[in-house]
Order: C-alpha cells, then sequence, then structure tokens
C-alpha cells in the first residue's frame, strides 16, 4: 500500500466510528488509528472501544468538522505535541466535553502568558486557561488506552522547546509533531529554543523508537515510512554542518544562500530565507557549541 491509498483509507475508516469499532490497518494508519484532517494540520485519533484519544485538536474553526468526522465519539485524552495554535486551536471544544489535555510543562507556559512574535512584531495572547493543558510532564510518560500501550517524550529544542512524540507502541504508530515536515519547509521556531542541532537529536531519538515497520505521522503531511524519516534527519544534518561551517566565518542568512547552502539537496524551500534567518538565529544561540576555527 501507498502512502495515496494510505491516507485515503484513513478517510474511510472514519464512517465506521458510528460506534466503538475496530478499524483495520488497510483503512486507516493501524489498528483503531485513523488520521483526520483538522484545518490542514494532521489529527491522529485512536479508538480505545469507551472513547477516544487525540495526538494534537487541529488548527482553529475546523472543530465542527473535526467532530463530524468524529461521529461524535467521545474524546478522553488528548495529546498536544507543542503549543502552536494549529496543532492546538481546538482544545477548549475537547476540554469542554471532557477530555484530559497532556503536553509537555513548556507548552502549557507559553499557552499560559502573553508572548512575542518576532516574525510579525507583534504579541499573541495567552490561551484561555480552558485550553492550556491539564496535565503536564517533563521527560516521559505512559498511558494504558484498551489494549494499547502509549508512551510519550520530550524532544528537547526540536521544533519548539515543548515538543513530545506520542507512541502508540502496540500498534507501532508513532505520531511526532512538526519535528518532521515531509511536505512545508522544516520550521524552527528559534525564539522559544527550538533550532537545527536539537532537531537533529530529536529525530535521532525518534529513530531509536521506530524499526522498519514503523507508521510516522508529522504535523503536515502524509504518513511516513522510518527511511522516509531518516532520509530527512539526514538531509537536516546535511544542512547543519553546513551553516555551521558558514557561522564560524561570521556568514548571515543572506550570506549563506548566496554560497549555496541549500543547494544540491533533495527538496527545496518554499521561503528559504525565512528558513536560513530562523536556523542561523538558533545557531547564533547555541555557538558555545561550535567547533574551534583553527586557521
Amino acid at each position: 500500500m501507498d502512502r495515496r491509498e494510505l491516507l485515503k483509507g484513513a478517510a474511510g475508516a472514519v464512517a465506521l466510528w458510528t460506534s466503538p469499532r475496530i478499524v483495520t490497518a488497510q483503512q486507516g494508519v493501524g489498528n483503531n488509528l485513523v488520521l483526520l484532517d483538522g484545518g490542514g494540520a494532521n489529527v491522529l485519533a485512536f479508538s480505545t472501544g469507551n472513547g477516544l484519544v487525540l495526538v494534537d485538536s487541529g488548527a482553529p474553526r475546523s472543530g465542527d468538522k473535526l467532530v463530524a468526522s468524529l461521529k461524535n465519539a467521545k474524546v478522553q485524552t488528548l495529546f498536544n505535541t507543542h503549543y502552536h495554535l494549529d496543532q492546538t486551536g481546538n482544545n477548549e471544544m475537547f476540554a469542554a466535553a471532557g477530555a484530559k489535555i497532556i503536553a509537555h510543562e513548556r507548552t502549557r507556559q507559553w499557552m499560559s502568558s502573553d508572548y512575542w512574535v518576532p516574525a510579525e512584531e507583534r504579541y499573541e495572547k495567552a490561551r484561555p486557561k480552558a485550553a492550556r493543558p491539564t496535565e503536564t510532564f517533563q521527560t516521559t510518560g505512559t498511558l494504558k488506552a484498551g489494549a494499547e500501550q502509549i508512551d510519550y517524550g520530550y524532544l528537547p529544542l526540536a521544533h519548539t522547546n515543548g515538543d513530545i512524540y506520542v507512541f502508540f507502541k502496540t500498534s507501532n504508530v508513532l505520531a511526532v509533531g512538526d519535528v518532521a515536515s515531509p511536505l512545508r519547509d522544516p520550521a524552527l521556531d528559534y525564539f522559544t529554543g527550538g533550532w537545527i542541532g536539537g532537531r537533529v537529536d530529536a529525530m535521532d531519538i525518534l529513530l531509536g523508537l521506530a524499526n522498519e515497520q514503523t507508521r510516522i505521522v508529522p504535523a503536515y503531511g502524509p504518513v511516513m515510512t522510518k527511511a522516509e524519516f531518516k532520509a530527512e534527519r539526514d538531509l537536516m544534518e546535511e544542512v547543519r554542518a553546513r551553516m555551521w561551517k558558514q557561522v564560524r566565518e561570521g556568514d548571515g542568512p543572506k550570506d549563506m544562500l548566496e554560497a549555496g547552502v541549500l543547494k544540491g539537496l533533495p527538496r527545496t524551500w518554499k521561503d528559504p530565507d525565512k528558513f536560513l534567518y530562523d536556523a542561523a538565529k538558533g545557531l547564533w544561540a547555541h555557538h558555545n557549541k561550535l567547533d574551534p576555527n583553527v586557521v
């Protein structure tokens, strides 16, 4: 089965959720798991037999469509892979219906405070209390949901400073949020601490959890194989190594672009200026990790 067929199957599987029923691997991402459209962002849904576990709640104003896709099944637990609005936009709706929201402690902190958005030169207001996580953790955790073991853990400084993975271990499905980006430009939220070295390190953690049969679910785009995920990881490491050299020479993002640090790679960037600006900001913040420049 190719990825297009897999995603079509996920849409078809939702029709089976008029009551808690088994969804086969051919119809979804895995046993009892389907991938839903949360306003363009991926929402991963797992049926326990008595309710649902979601990973991310989708973008704002996508809630009614999402609930309709779920056939009004009760959401018991909602994981937020990070604090960004396109992954947490419907938190209030699910919380009001009784869902427990689990996230990293730093995700709760960002959602609880006004913060500056440098790219837009404005403040983002704190989210309402009802939208914030009700249970947080620092390193790892485990949840039993029916026959499924769900492991979750922190991915330091990969995309933000509060990223997590959610691993449906029994079904071998690994949700990684924006730490994988098969379609969109890889995003590095440097203002919160995300940087390209942290992203590579986090991807190595995820590769250590996965095997060749693991299905890896990003925040946007198609389900990935381990080989596809590793290819993205290797690409990010190549970009990191190239930028490392340029930063040591004192080059800025424009210099890096002109020097061709993104040329000859197996992907292109829609906005290379923004990517290099954000990546360079993160590298400068971690200048103490640079190798010595020996002349």
